[in-house]
């Protein structure tokens, strides 16, 4: 079979999913989208629009997409599976792969968090598993537009990790960069650090643009990744660069006033005014979110470790409080970070 004619099963079709699907789906791969009923129903609707920084805006027929709801339909198709889903449903997708797909098919993460490459490995022994990283943020159109919208709002280069020869050619299209990398834990908890600020944007109500604009939000980000930082130290874990710096030198570029964090950290500003993260998308439409799997990494880490976390701890408790009230973000100022709760934000 030739490289290109390897079938690929988005297992998890949802913002990255249908981002990562449409883009391969439109550079000629075959493509089946496993999704949710409410995914699927938009996509047979009306189809699908892949959006990017970049300007990019293509659109796909509904006749064009391969979807189904169904593992047992997509699963035994695969010869590549990109694994999308959250976090909370790794191991369910785990059994999922197990029951269905075949047993050389290849499986790639494509998660936020360090622990689902191993986890997928843990429930599918004896097959090739793959750690992933996407770098960039993917905005989904609003429930009932059509047709469904993915727009990636942010640069990045998807890094997967060494062990597939032909992956890089199969999955690196026009909109999805792809490259190998042979350290990615490294670069797992080097995007771990990044996505401490998923919750600050969740519990701020604001784009990311405008909250990593924000000294006071910035600040919160610098002492969560201080934590995040004392923790690995101990730990014995170097974690990668980040948009060009060295992890050390991330808090302290944070706290720099607005002025000069502007002009120096041009590459972190490079993102879509609308881009938001995950995690607010998830208060927005009460789901539960990843916060076990990016902030309870640190606290998991620093508390094996014996290291503080009070920061970490404290922006746990906030948006689990606010998981609870699924009443979507509470719109806090920095300034609550540190008090005790007070109230949700009037309207």
């Amino acid at each position: 079979m030739a490289n290109e004619d390897r079938r690929i099963v988005i297992a998890g079709a949802g913002s990255i999913g249908c981002y990562a699907g449409g883009c391969l789906a439109l550079a000629g791969r075959e493509v089946i989208l496993l999704a949710r009923p409410r995914i699927e129903a938009a996509l047979r609707q009306g189809g699908l629009r892949v959006r990017d920084l970049e300007g990019r805006d293509r659109p796909i027929k509904p006749e064009s997409l391969v979807v189904t709801t169904d593992p047992a339909a997509a699963l035994p198709q695969a010869d590549v599976i990109l694994v999308t889903v959250k976090s909370g449903a790794t191991q369910d997708m785990a059994a999922l792969i197990k029951a269905h797909a075949r047993p050389d098919a290849v499986v790639v993460s494509l998660q936020n968090g360090v622990d689902n490459a191993d986890r997928l490995r843990a429930g599918l022994a004896g097959r090739t598993v793959l750690a992933g990283m996407v770098p960039f943020n993917v905005v989904q159109s609003p429930d009932g537009e059509l047709p469904l919208r993915v727009h990636r709002a942010s640069d990045g280069t998807v890094m997967v990790e060494d062990g597939d020869a032909g992956l890089v050619n199969l999955l690196g299209v026009e909109g999805f960069a792809v490259e190998a990398h042979g350290e990615m834990m490294a670069v797992l908890w080097g995007k771990l650090l990044m996505n401490l600020n998923n919750a600050l944007v969740a519990l701020s109500d604001l784009p990311l643009a405008t909250e990593l604009a924000n000294r006071g939000w910035r600040l919160i980000l610098a002492g969560q990744i201080d934590e995040a930082l004392q923790a690995m130290k101990a730990s014995g874990i170097v974690p990668a660069r980040i948009a060009g710096l060295r992890p050390a030198l991330l808090p302290r570029v944070l706290r720099l006033p607005d002025w000069l964090f502007k002009l120096l950290a041009r590459r972190m500003l490079v993102i879509d005014p609308q881009a938001r993260s995950s995690m607010w998308d998830d208060l927005q439409r009460g789901r539960p979110t990843e916060i076990d799997d990016l902030q309870g990494a640190i606290l998991r880490l620093a508390e094996k470790a014996g290291t503080p976390a009070p920061m970490v701890q404290r922006i746990t408790a906030l948006v689990r409080a606010a998981e609870a009230e699924r009443l979507g973000s509470p719109g806090l100022a920095p300034e609550q970070i540190a008090a005790p709760p007070a109230g949700r934000r009037s309207t």
